[in-house]
């Protein structure tokens, strides 16, 4: 079992995260502050990395990517559209087109990512899906067309704005009868954990959850990798 404290466990970025959180809380930064921050420590660090999935903020090798990223592909129930919130490397959108044709399906892969240098590695990587690839800060992101099923985190904002965020994204990106999917990778075992779960944070908002699907977190008991989706048509 890790020994590391939770948070760091959970989020890699937990300590800039909480620092940046606390400035935007103290309106000593904007939210432009917050994401140009974020990116100039994020950006760097994935552009370093030597494989696909640690550009796209993976630790581990490629087994380890499986297990806890493969679980998003039970989210995906139909042929369809499906955007990567985040796509860094593309990896996700690469993998995810081979997990959704193992079940049988037809979904075209999409990516967006804020940082322009992540998209431009995507696209190098894919120059097949270079024209799918977008740069935009999904916030406030105006698509070319809407997708079936949308993957985002929500660490991708900050807390103040997750709320609208996942509003944001089920009222203009998502397509009607679409399925917005939230991964929540590092999140503590329901059993244990003293503080709200990501659902009953988007219960509490008044989000519906359609689905859910997890998977022990091998590295530390202490924590799950879960899966969340909210249909649209629920909402």
């Amino acid at each position: 079992m890790s020994q590391e404290p939770i948070e760091i466990s959970k989020n890699k970025a937990y300590p800039l995260v909480e620092r940046l959180e606390a400035a935007l809380a103290a309106d000593e930064i904007t939210e432009e502050d917050w994401y140009r921050e974020m990116q100039a420590v994020i950006t760097p660090a994935y552009l370093a990395a030597e494989t696909p999935w640690g550009q796209s903020g993976k630790l581990g090798d490629e087994a380890s990517w499986e297990y806890a990223r493969s679980l998003i592909a039970d989210a995906v129930d139909r042929n369809g559209t499906f955007l990567d919130v985040g796509c860094a490397s593309g990896f996700l959108m690469e993998c995810m087109a081979r997990w959704t044709q193992e079940k049988g399906l037809a979904v075209e892969m999409f990516g967006l990512d804020i940082a322009p240098e992540l998209a431009a590695l995507a696209r190098r990587r894919l120059p097949h899906w270079a024209d799918r690839i977008y740069v935009g800060n999904a916030i406030d992101w105006q698509p070319p067309m809407r997708f079936d099923f949308v993957r985002t985190g929500l660490e991708y904002v900050p807390l103040r704005r997750q709320s609208d965020f996942v509003a944001r994204l089920l009222r203009d990106v998502v397509a009607p009868g679409g399925r917005l999917i939230i991964g929540t990778y590092g999140e503590e075992r329901d059993d244990t954990r003293v503080e709200p779960s990501v659902e009953e944070q988007l219960a509490h908002w008044g989000f519906p959850i359609s689905g859910r699907t997890e998977r022990p977190n091998r590295r530390d008991s202490r924590l799950v990798y879960r899966v969340l989706w909210i249909d649209s048509s629920a909402v």
